[in-house]
């Protein structure tokens, strides 16, 4: 998977479009991706992520960054062994796509808005 673009609202992932929040996870891109309460990850948020069995998994919590990660589902992840990364969703598109050749299991679950 390769992400070509990422603006507000908008993310191109092997050449198609995405106007709503998405997984990208090896076996395809999931969208829409909704969460319990919209700018927070909780652990309840976690089960298709989890399904795709990520080493790593980077959040992209939105053009400005308001989405949260709760240090709860910090902790969860980690007893799981998914290595967390965490950051707005510009730096987690960029992360992804060095992370992805490097690492055999990279997710990202990116919120495109705020």
């Amino acid at each position: 998977m390769q992400i070509a673009g990422y603006d507000f609202g908008r993310i191109e992932i092997d050449g198609l479009t995405y106007t709503a929040d998405v997984i990208i996870a090896p076996d395809g891109v999931r969208s829409p991706w909704w969460r319990k309460e919209g700018h927070k990850l909780q652990v309840e948020d976690l089960s298709a992520i989890l399904a795709a069995r990520p080493e790593v998994l980077l959040v992209g919590t939105g053009y400005y960054g308001r989405m949260q990660v709760p240090a709860e589902t910090r902790s969860y992840l980690e007893k799981q062994g998914v290595e967390l990364r965490v950051s707005d969703t510009r730096d987690a598109v960029r992360a992804f796509n060095a992370l992805q050749q490097d690492a055999a299991r990279v997710v990202a679950a990116l919120h495109l808005t705020c």
